[in-house]
Order: C-alpha cells, then structure tokens, then sequence
C-alpha cells in the first residue's frame, strides 16, 4: 500500500496555493448558535474559486507534475465540482484537460467545466462505469488520470481549508465535514489532528449512500451502487485505498442525514446566513442541526463544501 499523507504534506500544499486558491472567509450565526448550544465557525469554501474546495486539491495534484506530464494532458472524472476544479487548474497552468461526467450532471456544473476551457465527455452513469471511460480516454490521449478523491496531492490538497480555519479561529472542540470520497474528510482530519489536538472530526454523508458510515462502523471497506440523494457530490460507490485508512485513522465519528435534513440546512443557509450552498455543501450543517450529537457550550468548524447549485433544481427543493 502507498504511504498515507501527513501534515507537513498539508503545509506543502499550502505553500503551493498560497495567492491561488482564496483563503476563504469564516462566517458566524448567533441563530445558528442559539438553535445547536455551540458556537460554530463557517469555513465558506462555496466562496473558492470555482465554488468548491475541490480548487485546492486540483490545483495542488496538477502544480506538482513535470513538464512532460503537463504536456500530455489530464482527465478527470466527476459529477461536477472536481470537474471543473481541474479544468480551471487545467487553464491557469496551461495544462489540456478532458473531463468525463455524467450525462445527467447539473447542467451548471457541465457549462463551468467547459466555461473554463475543458474538453467533456458523457457517459451514461447506468450503463457506464466512469472510471473505465476515463481510463480509455486517458489512453487514447495518453493523459494523466487525475481521480477525485483518491490521490495523496487531491487529499492533502483539500486539508488545507482546515488548516486555514484553525489558523484563523483557534482550537476547536468538533469539526463537521461533509463526507462523499471522503479526500475532503481524510485532508480536513489530518489537519484538525495536528493543529487542534484532542479535537474530534465528524464526517456526514447522504443517508441514501451511507457506506462510509458502514465501512467506519464495521472496520471494512462497505459499497453502496448509485445511490439516490441530491446530494451529488457525495454518490461515490465507496472511499478509495487512500481515504478509507485515512479516516479510520483520523476521523471519530460519520453521521448520515436524509434529503429532507439537507434541504432544512440549505434553507437555513440560504434564508439566514444568505450563503448559497448546495446539498453536498450542506452535509455538515445538516448534521449539527440532526442534534446526534450533544454539541453544547463546544467550538465547532463547519465545511461549507461548495456552492455550484441548480437554482432551478433548489427552487424546486424548496418550494
């Protein structure tokens, strides 16, 4: 097995998006604090560039090939966010990239891919497996295939949007995370571990695709096949090589949440906080608000993960 990322890989990673990737601002809800007992902190990496945190990840994997890699080009696969993270880290370091995703992606998310100077290329999430089309693809072009979660660069890549949050606001009691592949999970966990010893990292994931929840609980790798969730950025099949170990190592606890959860934190969000986040964006928020856990009197980090929405789709949501 691969040796696993640690935090100096973080703070290596922070050194390479420093003036790239926004350090994203930390937003407070008295409502919020009073609803929950806690005093939570937001870390608004809807306000990344691109909308998510997958920037930082991307743009971290894709800084650190060499000059013939950069050459031959990536590919990528994804519903969306990772998706048009590496075709903007694609365009800012000249770098050619194609992108395979699902044919029902949000169309948002397909027009910022190719917006940012991407090649895409559909595939029919029922009959295709997208890592098997990407990996053709790959060879076709000879590209280098760049995954969205399971990769050393991605993961500690994402961790420093937790890095920056316990830079900015101190220690903390709880961090919530919002859980797909679990690269942000695994990345935010290193980080919280080191900064803010004794600190306890909750992920959250979609009820409907829970099979991080189960892989954490049984101590062996859990599948779940498409499962069926707005939230789209977390219907992985299940967590990789690299963030399964990660987060049995450094994560306490994963809570799942319905759609009906997801949609009470994203109106909260929207309506009180004005901070438009999308369904995955708001698994962490969700989780809080789910009362499982007893938060009172504790500091508490939230992942707000990303904010590339549909508005029609959360029109319709909220209707």
């Amino acid at each position: 097995m691969p040796a696993l990322p640690g935090y100096a890989d973080v703070a290596a990673a922070a050194e390479r998006l420093e003036g790239v990737a926004h350090r994203t601002p930390i937003a407070t809800s008295r409502e919020f604090n009073a609803r929950t007992g806690c005093e939570a902190f937001f870390k608004c990496e809807n306000l990344q560039r691109m909308g998510a945190f997958k920037f930082r990840g991307a743009y971290n994997a894709l800084s650190k090939l060499d000059a013939s890699e950069r050459k031959r080009g990536v590919v990528a696969f994804s519903s969306g966010n990772h998706a048009q993270a590496v075709a903007l880290a694609g365009q800012l370091l000249s770098i050619p990239a194609t992108i395979v995703m699902p044919s029902d992606a949000p169309a948002v998310k397909v027009a910022g891919t190719r917006g940012y100077g991407a090649q895409v290329v559909l595939y029919d999430r029922e009959k295709e497996n997208r890592e098997e089309v990407a990996r053709r693809v790959a060879e076709e072009k000879n590209a280098v295939v760049i995954p969205p979660f399971d990769h050393a660069d991605i993961i500690t890549g994402q961790g420093t949007a937790t890095k920056e949050l316990i830079e900015d606001i101190g220690a903390l009691d709880y961090l919530f995370v919002p859980c797909g592949g679990a690269g942000l999970l695994s990345g935010s966990a290193i980080a919280a571990n080191h900064l803010s010893p004794g600190i306890r990292v909750v992920g959250v994931e979609p009820a409907a695709g829970d099979d991080a929840a189960r892989s954490f609980r049984t101590r062996t790798l859990q599948r779940v096949e498409n499962p069926q969730t707005i939230a789209d950025g977390a219907r992985t099949n299940s967590l990789g090589k690299l963030t399964f170990p990660l987060v049995l190592e450094h994560v306490h606890d994963i809570l799942t949440v319905d759609d009906a959860q997801l949609v009470d934190a994203m109106r909260f969000l929207w309506e009180r906080m004005k901070l438009v986040v999308e369904p995955t964006g708001a698994l962490a928020t969700a989780g809080i608000l789910s009362g499982a856990l007893d938060l009172k009197a504790k500091r508490v980090g939230v992942i707000l993960s990303g904010g590339n929405v549909d508005l029609k789709a959360a029109a319709a949501l909220f209707a």
